[in-house]
């Protein structure tokens, strides 16, 4: 899952970004109203989480901008901003959560997953596909209830294709959605970390299947006989 975290303040912004790249997604960070806008129009980002006091730009004109250009992304206001016209405001302009600072890790963490979620289209963290389930509070595979071990960025794509299974998911979405803009995935990379997984879930029923020239899709392997 890919975020763009808009935050003036250094400090935060970096601390954040820590935060979420560690729990496995993409973080993009920008600190201008601007250059946040341009991001969201330039990329395809699950998430954005954007301050309003911003330079160049104020967070609910970056707001009102990207629903304008009918981008579907979530977005969560995080904010010192916290009077009640404030939060009328923002989540009348398309704002799909507000928090205002200072905050708890562990609620913007609760909340991301919630929207994250959301935008999956699940009304619960738990999502079963064959043998394996996956938990979105925990981000973690199992299978008949243990654990599988998992490298980060093989969870990231399993968890990609688990949430749309049975669907193609195109090389370009798995690159946009695992990686940053200071970070380089080439196609070459996603079929090493494709190969690496069908071996991981052979022993599970499952199988990534090649659609050729486009991308790839989580399916059941058939039974035999």
């Amino acid at each position: 899952m890919r975020i763009l975290l808009v935050e003036d303040n250094d400090t935060l912004a970096d601390g954040l970004s820590a935060i979420l790249r560690g729990s496995g997604y993409a973080v993009d960070t920008v600190s201008d109203g601007l250059s946040a806008e341009a991001a969201a129009a330039a990329q395809n980002f699950d998430l954005i989480i954007l301050d309003l006091n911003l330079p160049e730009m104020d967070g609910l004109d970056v707001l009102r901008s990207i629903r304008a250009r009918q981008n579907q992304a979530a977005v969560m206001i995080l904010t010192a901003r916290g009077a009640p016209e404030e939060r009328v405001r923002g989540l009348d302009l398309g704002a799909d959560d507000y928090l205002t600072k200072p905050f708890e890790i562990s609620e913007l963490e609760a909340r991301i997953r919630v929207l994250l979620r959301r935008q999956a289209g699940l009304r619960t963290s738990r999502v079963e596909f064959g043998a394996l389930t996956f938990d979105l509070t925990s981000r973690s595979f199992t299978a008949a209830g243990r654990p599988i071990d998992i490298p980060a960025r093989e969870l990231g794509l399993l968890e990609l294709l688990f949430l749309r299974a049975g669907k193609v998911v195109s090389k370009d979405t798995i690159i946009d959605s695992l990686t940053g803009f200071d970070e380089d995935l080439s196609a070459n990379a996603i079929e090493q970390y494709v190969s690496r997984l069908r071996k991981r879930l052979q022993s599970h029923g499952l199988t990534i299947r090649t659609a050729r020239g486009i991308g790839y899709y989580l399916d059941l392997v058939a039974a035999e006989g």
